[in-house]
């Protein structure tokens, strides 16, 4: 599914990297393995977004099922369930006794609900979107790591920040981290 034209985006040649690479025949992996890391500059997360259905195209094109989520409205979510939402507004510091694992769990507990409504199996590419929206809040390898056991078939990460020599920097920010995943940049040929 290459997109042509005179002028092509890097989220474009993102679309055309995440079709290359889907489309390669699947093996058996690991949890790990099987997590897929489209970065991006945050400057483009909008440009992102208004596309996440041209990847959702190419995935189907790949012969593959898509089920996409996005989590930018979980903190918002969580606040407002918990009973003492209207103290921490007063005493936001008083947050930090709950972050990061009550909100993690919260956002794992999500995930298992809406797999459950929506059609996953071994063929399937399930989509995360919102990443940048967890920042400062909880660790993305931590929800990588969890999500990814509940995954059957390839997990998307949809990455806001950088890659280099192995090592994943969310929204570019000095704290990265290594991580197995299979990182496909608006560069990366397969």
């Amino acid at each position: 599914m290459k997109i042509w034209s005179l002028s092509v985006s890097r989220i474009d040649q993102l679309i055309d990297s995440y079709f290359d690479f889907i489309s390669i025949p699947w093996r058996n992996a690991a949890p790990d393995q099987r997590v897929v890391f489209c970065i991006y500059n945050q400057m483009e997360e909008l440009k992102l977004r208004l596309k996440v259905e041209e990847f959702e195209l190419a995935t189907k094109q790949a012969k593959h099922g898509w089920e996409v989520l996005d989590l930018n409205e979980t903190f918002a979510e969580w606040l407002s369930e918990d009973d003492y939402a209207e103290e921490f507004f007063n005493n936001p510091g008083d947050l930090m006794d709950l972050l990061p694992d009550e909100y993690l769990s919260f956002i794992i507990g999500k995930f298992k609900k809406w797999q459950e409504k929506s059609d996953i199996h071994v063929n399937t590419v399930v989509a995360i979107k919102g990443i940048g929206s967890l920042f400062g809040f909880i660790k993305i390898k931590d929800l990588v790591d969890e999500i990814s056991k509940l995954v059957p078939g390839r997990l998307l990460i949809f990455f806001p920040g950088s890659y280099e020599n192995n090592n994943y920097r969310l929204l570019d920010a000095y704290d990265g981290w290594n991580y197995l995943a299979v990182p496909i940049t608006p560069d990366k040929e397969f």
